[in-house]
């Protein structure tokens, strides 16, 4: 979590971290969220999958330059892996949701977020 704040672009298996953090443009997923049960067969899809991302995906976005000589992509890339991340995966947040969650209800006090914060799906 704290590479991606820092710019690095994750490759991985949806498990762990990356499961949450994955959204789509902020790096790639090997495989799915679905895993099947003869782990040789997971396995070697994985790799197929791996390979892949390898060969069409990561490693052209990673040499592709512009006329300056700049990696364009791959830069946005890394844009996108901290934008994503920084706020989902910071103490600050966590801090903020075991406060509103955990801390501020386990002493009775009643928790109100300001409109702004609300999820519209809450009642006020």
């Amino acid at each position: 979590m704290k590479a991606a704040t820092n710019g690095v672009v994750n490759l991985s298996v949806l498990d762990g971290w990356w499961d949450e953090g994955w959204v789509g443009d902020n790096g790639w997923a090997i495989g799915g969220r679905e895993t099947n049960p003869d782990e040789g067969a997971q396995d070697y899809s994985d790799a197929q999958d791996l390979y892949r991302l390898l060969e069409h995906e990561v490693v052209p976005l990673y040499y592709g330059r512009d006329e300056d000589d700049t990696p364009t992509g791959w830069t946005a890339e890394m844009r996108r892996s901290i934008s994503s991340t920084i706020w989902r995966f910071s103490t600050m947040r966590m801090l903020h949701e075991y406060t509103e969650r955990e801390y501020l209800p386990a002493a009775g006090i009643e928790v109100r977020r300001p409109a702004s914060r609300r999820n519209p799906a809450e009642p006020s």
